[in-house]
């Protein structure tokens, strides 16, 4: 059940991650000129806002047999309704449902058009993970400030990896786009992201664990947060090489997709580092 767990929660971050970025960076990196774009954005976003909704739910269920000891439980009207109204996870959760269904709603109707209902229901869907594992662990306003550190947090990874979803559709386009001055945005977007991310990040580990870095250095939560930083590592350094590469790009876009493409899978496999963080216990400092 624990694997199950883990592959539910990635499944999820991964989906709102990129459904939050993708839109947030859109009107970013192509302005006004988006229309040769939007049908195919369009799609993209309609299918992770269902896998959203499905993993969500799963996420419950699975939250549910965990708690009540039994895979029957899970489909249970009355243990799911324990669930969600006597437990932090699920007083969250029953709001972060609610906002991932008026948001396939949304994109089933003509107000999908709206930027500003997209980006709102999708910051709400962000924000409403941010409570969800660690970030419950302490109580007052020390939690609260811990909430509020990861949402922040949760908002430069989703603009990162979303922004690169949306790179990697534009790359995939025939190529007589200004691809420098689109990567030139990019760029100058990430540093301030890159930044917020470090310094959230930290603040995160410092909080949990009483360190800046937990030891043994190689085993449980230590392990899987050390894999994490060197994926965001790896990452940086395609980052830092495809700024480089700003002015040949449109003459080797072949390259430039590959690279942007492997950032991307990077990012992707860090959140999956993250969603088996969130089922570990912190190793606290003594």
């Amino acid at each position: 059940m624990t694997e199950a767990l883990v592959l539910c929660r990635f499944l999820h971050f991964t989906v709102v991650l990129m459904l939050f970025g993708a839109w947030v960076f859109r009107p970013l990196l192509l302005g006004r000129e988006t229309k040769w774009l939007d049908p195919a954005l369009a799609r993209v976003t309609r299918w992770l806002s269902v896998v959203a909704l499905l993993s969500g739910v799963g996420w419950l269920l699975l939250i549910t047999a965990s708690m009540a000891s039994s895979p029957e439980a899970a489909f249970d009207p009355a243990t799911l309704g324990l669930v969600l109204s006597n437990t932090y996870f699920g007083q969250v959760w029953r709001w972060h449902l609610l906002f991932n269904l008026l948001l396939v709603a949304l994109l089933l109707t003509p107000w999908r058009s709206s930027m500003l209902l997209r980006i709102g229901l999708a910051s709400l869907l962000l924000a409403t993970l941010a409570p969800v594992g660690h970030g419950a662990m302490l109580d007052g306003l020390q939690g609260r400030l811990l909430i509020l550190n990861q949402i922040v947090h949760l908002t430069c990874v989703g603009a990162w990896l979303g922004g690169l979803m949306l790179l990697v559709m534009i790359l995939r386009q025939p190529d007589d786009h200004p691809l420098s001055a689109i990567l030139q945005r990019f760029s100058g977007i990430g540093y301030a992201l890159v930044a917020g991310l470090v310094m959230t990040g930290l603040i995160n580990v410092r909080v949990l664990t009483g360190v800046f870095w937990p030891t043994p250095l190689l085993s449980g939560f230590a392990l899987i947060l050390l894999i994490k930083v060197v994926l965001v590592i790896a990452m940086l350094g395609l980052a830092l090489f495809n700024r480089l590469r700003v002015k040949d790009c449109q003459q080797r876009p072949g390259l430039l997709r590959t690279s942007v493409m492997l950032e991307w899978i990077l990012g992707i496999g860090a959140v999956a580092a993250v969603s088996l963080l969130g089922t570990l216990p912190p190793m606290i400092a003594p």
